[in-house]
């Protein structure tokens, strides 16, 4: 007996170091005020885009909920305006896996709205299928959606004294390639339908994030506007909603144990969007508070300038 409560001792001490050390994450603080700025953060309905949009709107900025479930936005709409006591939350429409959506979102936003100051391209998806435009589902929601809503908000952007466009990656970055070849022929950066492919398109999809962002940082340089990617952590959240029967049964209990809740998750979005002093690391990329390394295909300038290239060809800009 003595011998397994040793064993259960140790095992418990191991849980709490690595939940402490690697899982936790860190905690953005800071009296910052937003009064008078205007941020749009994509899918806020759930998971850390909705702690993000809260937390921007109890420092009194005007948030726009760029979602495309219309009830679960409403309700957050509801939500983070009762909590933060701030009737600015709005919820405007916008499907990442339709270009159109995101050109009519654009159009929208740009008549309406005389400012924005924080771009926060939060919304995520690990599924498989295809968007409206026939890109795989991963490269279109993740970037290429994401790619030309920044791109066709940029000149407002540009017009505020300070702004931000901050970009949720991930650290499977690191596990991602970008085959242009696949781009050519599939429109997608993997070549099958199942959960491995879905995740290895993930993985992918957050490649790009991370270049996207270099890319941008390089183009912005001498404008009033920065960027910055990120990785959130291990969250509990939503993303995961179009997994296998195997990966839903075992996510539960791992998000439990393991994972850090939207709240906590959305700590180095907020860092990023709102820490003072971080315009000379435009384009680099955090995680828990902090500017980390990213991979060596991350670094690659040439790659960097291909994928926007080729970006934009796929979304009719060039």
């Amino acid at each position: 007996m003595s011998i397994l409560l040793s064993v259960l001792a140790g095992v418990l001490a191991v849980y709490i170091l690595l939940y402490y050390t690697v899982f936790k994450g860190a905690r953005f603080k800071s009296s910052v005020s937003l009064k008078g700025k205007t941020a749009i953060v994509t899918g806020s309905n759930t998971g850390i885009g909705k702690p993000t949009a809260l937390d921007l709107a109890k420092r009194g900025a005007r948030v726009i909920l760029a979602c495309r479930n219309k009830q679960k936005a409403e309700a957050a709409v509801y939500d983070i305006r009762k909590e933060s006591g701030n009737s600015q939350v709005l919820f405007m429409p916008l499907d990442l896996a339709s270009l159109k959506s995101v050109r009519d979102f654009a159009e929208t936003f740009l008549k309406s709205e005389p400012r924005l100051d924080l771009l926060i391209n939060n919304a995520g998806v690990i599924a498989s299928g295809k968007t409206d435009d026939g890109f795989g589902m991963a490269f279109g929601v993740n970037h290429l959606g994401h790619f030309l809503l920044t791109l066709l908000l940029l000149d407002r952007l540009k017009q505020a004294e300070h702004s931000r466009v901050v970009n949720v990656s991930a650290l499977l970055h690191r596990l991602g390639s970008v085959d242009f070849n696949l781009l050519n022929t599939h429109k997608d950066l993997v070549t099958g339908q199942s959960s491995w492919y879905a995740f290895r398109a993930y993985c992918h999809s957050k490649l790009c994030n991370v270049l996207f962002t270099r890319e941008l940082a390089n183009r912005l340089e001498g404008t009033s506007v920065t960027c910055y990617c990120l990785h959130p952590g291990v969250i509990a959240t939503e993303i995961g909603r179009n997994m296998g029967l195997v990966q839903k049964l075992v996510y539960p209990i791992m998000s439990k144990l393991f994972f850090l809740d939207p709240e906590g998750g959305a700590q180095t979005t907020l860092y990023c969007a709102l820490q003072e002093g971080l315009e000379p690391l435009s384009g680099r990329y955090f995680s828990s508070c902090a500017l980390q390394n990213v991979s060596a295909d991350g670094r690659d300038d040439a790659l960097a300038r291909k994928l926007w290239e080729v970006s934009e060809r796929l979304c009719g800009l060039a």
